[in-house]
């Protein structure tokens, strides 16, 4: 495989990209070095997915670069397309070809040779084994989510997008992919996420990409940006709420009032209502804030773009 020396593992340089009625992306730029592991969160229509296309080839930007492992995706694309691997969102497969048969074709794709054992190294990380002689067609969605994931990596790809990987499979799937998934980023591998479970992105990635309205509105580590969302929340199940204090919480889906509150202080300040008003506090749940109240509060803003860190 082709790589180029000393570069950055993806390079995305004020690319804009528009569809009829839509400005999908407005001037995105941000780098992932080699070997991080990058999330790249948004709400659904942020651009995620356009932005992934513009890496694979599979769309144009209007203006901007794109470069994988240095390689522009337009003028050099063979050799941007061999460094990279994409787990899409959409079930794509070839209902014609076993599960054996497609992963052995994908990497006859890219020209590897003698891939029986990495292909059976896959086979039993995404816990395939037992369907490796099976149709495509008879499998159920989760099982084919699974091939995808092998078809992006049976070429050893340097850098590795996830797509909604882990949408629709079940806990121990997704369990195991994260532990394969984190053993090839130890081994050096990119790894760039996009993900609706938000725990996931906390969990395993470095460093974080908002985007909004096809623009970058945070782009920090995922340490900063939890600490910019300094605080504690608090859900209370009760009859009722303070007068006082019902314009500064919300109805939570288990029925609680939850609250955002600055600190421990700000916490007393509240019980003491509670206790003013008479009353009655059943339960109480403290938590720290977390990446998904980051996302909530970055994207409910008027996207404004970020400066790329």
């Amino acid at each position: 495989m082709t790589t180029a020396p000393s570069c950055c593992a993806v390079e995305i340089v004020d690319v804009c990209k528009s569809f009829p009625n839509v400005r999908a992306l407005d001037h995105v730029t941000l780098r992932v070095e080699q070997g991080e592991f990058f999330a790249l969160l948004g709400p659904n229509g942020a651009g995620k997915t356009t932005l992934i296309s513009i890496l694979a080839g599979l769309t144009r930007a209007d203006s901007g670069t794109a470069k994988i492992m240095g390689f522009d995706t337009v003028q050099q694309y063979r050799e941007a397309r061999s460094n990279l691997g994409v787990v899409p969102q959409e079930l794509v497969f070839d209902p014609f070809f076993t599960v054996r048969e497609t992963l052995a074709l994908q990497a006859k794709y890219y020209g590897v040779t003698g891939a029986d054992a990495w292909i059976d190294e896959i086979l039993h990380h995404l816990d395939l084994t037992g369907k490796a002689n099976t149709n495509m067609r008879a499998l159920s969605g989760g099982m084919k989510r699974r091939v995808l994931v092998g078809q992006a990596l049976v070429h050893k790809p340097p850098v590795i997008v996830l797509d909604e990987p882990t949408a629709g499979v079940d806990v121990e799937l997704r369990q195991n992919l994260w532990t394969f998934i984190k053993r090839l980023n130890g081994e050096g591998h990119t790894i760039i996420l996009t993900t609706h479970y938000l725990e996931e992105a906390e969990a395993l990635c470095n460093r974080v990409a908002m985007l909004k309205g096809g623009q970058v509105v945070a782009l920090d580590t995922t340490a900063n940006l939890l600490r910019g969302m300094s605080g504690i929340t608090v859900q209370v199940s009760a009859d009722a709420v303070p007068a006082a204090w019902q314009s500064r919480g919300s109805v939570q889906a288990s029925g609680a009032f939850g609250f955002t509150l600055s600190g421990y202080p700000e916490l007393e300040t509240l019980l003491s209502a509670y206790r003013e008003a008479n009353i009655v506090v059943r339960e109480m749940k403290l938590g720290e804030a977390d990446l998904e109240q980051a996302f909530l509060k970055l994207t409910s803003r008027e996207a404004q773009p970020a400066e790329a860190a």
